[in-house]
C-alpha cells in the first residue's frame, strides 16, 4: 500500500516514516512525500483549527496523487500567550523564518513570566482520493480526522540539537529533558504527533 506524506518538511517527514515503520502491520506501506510529487499544489493553511488544515491538505494532496494521503497540522500553545501562537506556530514570528528566530520571539513574548505551561497539539488526516463513480454526497466519510496532545512547559533557553521547530524549549510532563534531548525514539513514543498518528493507523 502507498501512503503520501502531505509535506516538503523533511524533518517531519523523517520522523512519520520512523513512527509509521515501528508498527509491525504497516510495515508494508511503501510512504512517499511531496518530495516524489515535485508539481503537487501548495496548500494554503487557511483554517481556524488544526483539523480544519489537516483535512485540506490531505484530501488536495490525494486528489492530486490519486493516493490515500496523510496530513498533519500540529502547534504549541502556550498558556501566558492565551494559546499562542497555536495554528499560527509556524508563520508566528514571520514567513520563511528559521527555527531559530521562532524560539526567540516566543521566549522574549514570555520572558519573566511565571506561568510557563505550554502544550504541543496535532491533528492528523488521513483522506482518500475523491472516487469520480460516485456522487459527492457518498464522499463526506473520505477523511477521518484524529488529535493528539502532549502537556509540558517552556524552558528559558534551547537546549538540545535533534527535533524541529518548538523542540529545544519543550520539557514535556514526566521528563527533565527537552523534546530535542530525548531522542528520536523517546520523543516518537510520546509525542502529541505520534498519539495521534497511532490512533490514524487504526484507520488505514
Amino acid at each position: 500500500m502507498k501512503l503520501v506524506l502531505a509535506t516538503r518538511n523533511l524533518g517531519k517527514v523523517k520522523e512519520l516514516t520512523a513512527m509509521i515503520s515501528t508498527e509491525r502491520r504497516h510495515k508494508d506501506v511503501q510512504i512517499l512525500s511531496l518530495q516524489d510529487f515535485p508539481d503537487a499544489p501548495e496548500v494554503v493553511e487557511d483554517g481556524d483549527t488544526y483539523q480544519a488544515n489537516a483535512s485540506k491538505k490531505a484530501t488536495v494532496i490525494a486528489d492530486f496523487t490519486g493516493l490515500r494521503t496523510l496530513a498533519d497540522d500540529a502547534g504549541l500553545e502556550v498558556n501566558a500567550l492565551n494559546g499562542a501562537p497555536g495554528i499560527h506556530s509556524k508563520r508566528w514570528a514571520g514567513d520563511d523564518v528559521t527555527d531559530a528566530v521562532r524560539i526567540q520571539k516566543l521566549l522574549e513574548a514570555i520572558e519573566g513570566v511565571s506561568d510557563r505551561g505550554a502544550r504541543f497539539v496535532a491533528a492528523i488526516a488521513i483522506a482518500e482520493p475523491i472516487n469520480p463513480q460516485k456522487p459527492p454526497s457518498l464522499q463526506s466519510d473520505r477523511v477521518q480526522v484524529v488529535i493528539g496532545t502532549c502537556e509540558g512547559h517552556i524552558i528559558n533557553e534551547p537546549v538540545g540539537d535533534s527535533g524541529f521547530g518548538y523542540d529545544p524549549i519543550f520539557v514535556p510532563v514526566g521528563y527533565d529533558k527537552t523534546y530535542a534531548e530525548l531522542g528520536e525514539e523517546v520523543k516518537n513514543r510520546i509525542s502529541h504527533r505520534s498519539k495521534a498518528l497511532r490512533s490514524a493507523l487504526k484507520l488505514l
